[in-house]
């Protein structure tokens, strides 16, 4: 694991510890120092007229969101990084990527295109879905090989991370086992990496 996988890691490991903090605070209200507090700006007119039961939910999904969103973000920075040093400049378009992927990310960005919404990244990695950065890794294990123990247990993370994905990306309460087993992921993820 080179320097900059390891700060990553530090931070991601930081990440957690301080959301079960949050949680501790939450849980059992109170206070333990720490002197941050989120600031969240809501929509005062329309915000509190949403239930108060789903807005707590919320809350406590937030935590789980933003563990996937820094791991999903680092996975996918890795995965560029590490296909960008081996083929610079055509890593994308002619050498690492199946053709199936950079078809299907290059409709996914055609279609927020022609919505006429702001482009969510002008990098077509930010296109594909969580399960195809699984397939990149595997189909260069030439180049990952070196990084994960075995190309097995990268599927299995891999796929265990995608279906816990689901319910935070579309808004649905994790329960405890759930969330027991995100915890889990994540460490077993980076574990893969040692």
């Amino acid at each position: 694991m080179n320097l900059e996988q390891k700060i990553k890691l530090f931070a991601i490991s930081n990440q957690l510890l301080e959301n079960d903090l949050d949680r501790v605070e939450r849980e059992h209200s109170m206070d333990l120092g720490r002197d941050h507090q989120r600031t969240l700006s809501k929509d005062q007119d329309y915000y509190p007229q949403l239930e108060r039961k789903l807005r707590q939910e919320a809350a406590r999904m937030g935590d789980h969101y933003e563990v996937f969103y820094s791991l999903e973000r680092t996975i996918r920075a890795f995965v560029s990084e590490t296909l960008e040093a081996a083929s610079p400049g055509t890593w994308w378009t002619e050498t690492r990527v199946q053709e199936k992927i950079r078809n299907d990310a290059q409709a996914r960005m055609r279609k927020e295109i022609d919505a006429g919404v702001t482009p969510r990244s002008q990098e077509p990695i930010d296109f594909t879905n969580f399960g195809e950065l699984g397939e990149l890794i595997k189909s260069n294990w030439d180049l990952f090989g070196g990084v994960f123990k075995s190309p097995r247990a990268v599927e299995n993370v891999m796929s265990r991370l995608n279906t816990l994905r689901g319910p935070i990306a579309h808004c649905c309460p994790l329960s405890e086992d759930e969330v027991v087993r995100l915890r889990l992921s994540v460490r077993d993820w980076f574990r893969l990496m040692e």
